[in-house]
This record gives C-alpha cells, sequence and structure tokens, in this order.
C-alpha cells in the first residue's frame, strides 16, 4: 500500500527549496517562506513534538503485541548451577530425624534443559526437560552423579478462567485499536495545524489591514491638510482625519503583537527556527468536495478504531463474567510428572538402566460458607456485562450519528464559503469606492470608515469560513480515516517501527 508519509520528505525539500520564495533579502534580513495551508500540515505531521509523541506510543503498542505473539512459541532453557562450592559448619539432617552440625566441604554442579509451551485452548502448561547433577564431597573423597535423562510435566487448571483464550481474542484487537489510533492521532495533528494555520493567518490578515488602514488614514490626513491650507475643510473634520490616523496606528500596533504570539505558536508547533521568517498563503485554490454521507459512514464503520474497540469492550466484559463465575465455585488444578531418573559414580551411568518417577497431585477448593459473597460478585459482573452492552451500542449509534451531522455541517460549510468570498470582492471594491470618492471630497469621513468597517470584518468572516471549512474537513478524515479528495484510505507508516 502506497502510503503518504513516504511521500512527507521529498515534499518538505520542494517546500523548503522550490516552492518557498524570497521576499528580500540583504546583509541584515533573513530568508521569508511563503508556506501554504498544505506546506504547514506536511511539516506538522514530521517534526512536531506531537509526532514524535505518537510515534513512541505506537512503537510501545507493537512491542507489545510482539511480547503477546512470542509469550506463546516454545521455549527452549538452559539453567544451571556452575558450580556451588561449600565448605562450611552446616546443619545435617540424620537418619533418626536428628539434626548435627557437621564440616562440610564439597562441589555441585548442576545444568538443566527444558522446553516448555503454554496451550492457549486448554490453559495447559506442559514441558519437557533433561538434567544432570554432580556432587563432589571433598571429606568422603567421593563424586556422585544424579539426573533425568527425560521427564515431562503438565500444569492444568481446572474450572478456572482460561487466561490465555482470552487473551488470544483481546490483544489482537488492541493492536489493531493502537494502529488505526495511531493514524487517527497524525490525523489530529493534520486539524491542529490547520486551527493553528488560519490562526495566524487571520491575525497576519489583521495586520496587513491595519498597515493598509494607517496608509490610507495618513494620506487622507495628508488630503486635508492641504484642505485645511486653502479653508476648504472645517476644524471638526480635520480633527477627525487625525483621531483616524491615531486609531490605525492602535490598531497596528496591536496586531503587532499578536502577529508575535501567533507567530511563536505556529512555529513552535510544526518545528520551525523562531527567528525564521514566514509568509501564509491565503488558500484561495480550493476544490469544493461533495462528500456523500452513506459513503463517509462506510469508511467510518471499516477504518477508525470503533470498530475493534467495541468488540474488544464486549469481549473484555464476556471475559469478566466468566472470570466472576468460575472464581466463585469448585477449583481444581491437576498437575503431575512422568519421566526416567538415576544415580551413578559417573555421569553415562544415570542414562543406563535408568527407573521411571512419576508424580501426579490434584489440589481443590470448595467455597462452604460465603454469606452470599460469590452470588453478589456474579450478579454485579452480570450488571457490569449489561452495562457494557448498553455503553457500546450507545456510543456506536453517537459515533454513526456524528459523522452523518459532520457530513451535513461540512456541505453548510461549503455554501457559506462561497457566499462570504463574493462578500469579502463586494466590500473590497466598496471600500475602494469609498476612499476614492472621500479623497475627491464627495463623502463623509463617517461614510468612508463605514466602508473600512465593512471591508474588515468581510474579510475576516471569510478567513473564518475558509478555517471552519477546512476544519470540517480534517475531522471528516478523522472520522473516517478516509481521503475523499484522492478517494484513498489514508495510512501513514510509522519510520521508528521501519527500522525494526
Amino acid at each position: 500500500m502506497k502510503l503518504l508519509i513516504n511521500k512527507i520528505k521529498p515534499t518538505l525539500f520542494i517546500i523548503c527549496i522550490s516552492m518557498m520564495f524570497v521576499q528580500g533579502v540583504d546583509a541584515q534580513d533573513t530568508i521569508q517562506y511563503s508556506l501554504s495551508l498544505q506546506d504547514v500540515v506536511l511539516l506538522a505531521i514530521e517534526q512536531s513534538s506531537e509526532v514524535k509523541y505518537a510515534q513512541n506510543t505506537n512503537v510501545n503498542y507493537y512491542w507489545r503485541y510482539k511480547n503477546f505473539k512470542t509469550s506463546n512459541m516454545p521455549k527452549l532453557v538452559l539453567s544451571g548451577e556452575l558450580p556451588t562450592f561449600v565448605n562450611s559448619i552446616e546443619a545435617v539432617g540424620q537418619n533418626d530425624g536428628s539434626t548435627d552440625f557437621l564440616k562440610v566441604h564439597s562441589l555441585n554442579t548442576s545444568a538443566r534443559l527444558s522446553l516448555a509451551q503454554s496451550i492457549a485452548l486448554t490453559g495447559t502448561y506442559i514441558s519437557a526437560s533433561t538434567s544432570a547433577t554432580r556432587f563432589q564431597d571433598y571429606i568422603q573423597k567421593s563424586i556422585q552423579y544424579n539426573g533425568s535423562p527425560l521427564s515431562f510435566s503438565f500444569y492444568q487448571p481446572i474450572f478456572a478462567i482460561n487466561w490465555l483464550k482470552w487473551q488470544k481474542k483481546t490483544e489482537p484487537l488492541v493492536y489493531d485499536e493502537a494502529q488505526r489510533s495511531y493514524i487517527e492521532t497524525i490525523e489530529s495533528i493534520s486539524l491542529w495545524s490547520v486551527s493553528r494555520f488560519f490562526r495566524f493567518l487571520l491575525v497576519q490578515t489583521n495586520y496587513n489591514l491595519a498597515e493598509s488602514a494607517l496608509k490610507n488614514s495618513t494620506d487622507n490626513l495628508k488630503i486635508a491638510q492641504t484642505k485645511k491650507d486653502i479653508g476648504s475643510i472645517s476644524e471638526n473634520n480635520y480633527a477627525r482625519n487625525e483621531l483616524a490616523v491615531l486609531n490605525a496606528q492602535k490598531q497596528l500596533n496591536g496586531a503587532k503583537l499578536d502577529l508575535k504570539n501567533a507567530d511563536f505558536e505556529l512555529k513552535s508547533f510544526v518545528g520551525l527556527p523562531l527567528n525564521q521568517k514566514i509568509d501564509l498563503q491565503i488558500p484561495l485554490d480550493i476544490t469544493l468536495f461533495v462528500i456523500d454521507a452513506a459513503k463517509a459512514l462506510e469508511e467510518a464503520k471499516a477504518n477508525r478504531k470503533e470498530g475493534s474497540e467495541y468488540k474488544r469492550r464486549l469481549i473484555e466484559a464476556d471475559r469478566n463474567l466468566v472470570s466472576a463465575k468460575r472464581s466463585t465455585g469448585l477449583s481444581a488444578t491437576l498437575q503431575g510428572s512422568y519421566g526416567l531418573a538415576n544415580r551413578a559414580n559417573d555421569l553415562s551411568g544415570i542414562y543406563k538402566d535408568a527407573p521411571l518417577q512419576q508424580y501426579l497431585s490434584l489440589e481443590m477448593s470448595i467455597p462452604i460458607l460465603d454469606w452470599g459473597a460469590s452470588a453478589s460478585a456474579v450478579k454485579l459482573a452480570e450488571s457490569r456485562r449489561d452495562l457494557v452492552i448498553y455503553e457500546v451500542e450507545k456510543d456506536r449509534t453517537d459515533f454513526e450519528r456524528s459523522v452523518i451531522v459532520l457530513v451535513e455541517q461540512f456541505s453548510l460549510l461549503k455554501d457559506l464559503l462561497v457566499t462570504t468570498k463574493e462578500a469579502d470582492k463586494v466590500a473590497a471594491n466598496g471600500y475602494l469606492i469609498a476612499l476614492k470618492l472621500f479623497q475627491n471630497g464627495e463623502t463623509t469621513i463617517t461614510d468612508m470608515n463605514i466602508a473600512l468597517s465593512e471591508r474588515n470584518n468581510a474579510k475576516r468572516d471569510y478567513i473564518y469560513s475558509l478555517q471552519s471549512y477546512w476544519e470540517a474537513y480534517y475531522r471528516l478524515r478523522i472520522l473516517t480515516l478516509y481521503d475523499f479528495e484522492k478517494n484513498a484510505k489514508i495510512g501513514y507508516v510509522n519510520p521508528l517501527l521501519s527500522k525494526q
């Protein structure tokens, strides 16, 4: 499967080398780069601190699943004591049952090779082993060997819950949730970068509008000064022009402060140097997607982690109920071993005519009187299971409804975007006309300020509608894990796992 993350690094190289342009450079200035919305999104999912955290979290779940898979594989273990040397006075049991403190001077060496396996279907633990022990007594000047050429053993809980069996059901679902959650997190990072992009863009737009307003107000004041010199403007109108310049300067100062804050927030999030100058492009080239609600819901059910999560929660509820029932009644454990064992004065002797050794044990526990604790524990587990079933059904319904509602909202936002874009054009033209009329003395400063306010509000409304549109689009991507522009499922490769 071709995944988007493999294309990010070449894209970032193009962003930095080809797509960005120099606004103006001298010995004192830093290169200013122009970034589009897609550039900011790609930077965020490549180098933000949030994506690093998501990658490491995903790696954690990978090794958890890897550990689960290997835990059910056969294990071959070599163990032993190489060696145990004793030279001391120790308590030694005598034949008559008494204990005597004797001088002990010995060397003991042992080795054991065992092959063990867990059987998830029945919860049985089985093993096969071979072992040998060498004991040298320096006081008696003797050497003895003891060992088991071959031995089989098993451990079988009876009436107890088979945790291995339930783990085999839940762990693949946990891992599947983690994989889908990783993709969802990357898409959430994209959404966060969209919000920060438009936060910066709006502040940048306010700054540009404030700069334009200051320039126009300054030009108007110059014209007013000329009119004042020839006596064709009243003192009141002249003072209004002066006040307009002061208000424009105040707005520009506030816009500068907001721009610095937004600049720091955006660069910190996407991992750009704080001394790097950037300029954001208004995303004017927009494809207005038509998204089918049924298609969105179908992809959401197929791609989101909720599908695996709901199954896991129901399985865990059943498991907890079974555990409650099994832990409150008769419990038993059957264990035993069967094999050969021998002792000799040399190593090869323990493998000659070794007699059989057998062991079988059945341990049982039966509750006699618990004052209703067992029954209440089962009822509690049943109640919790019923609650989980209700919660899962409710969550599934709410999730499906949220997809449908967001698709409908997205369609309305698309229509709103078209309207605000047209209003922005009309308001911008209206301000230019009002400014020209004012400078020609054909309208009042009040009318011009109204046109200025309408232009600024229309521009901000357009930016807000762009932001709402793109945020809704990326929310749909998060809810469905589907790229409606490319008509393909969304997937990302974790670079940390690709190195494993």
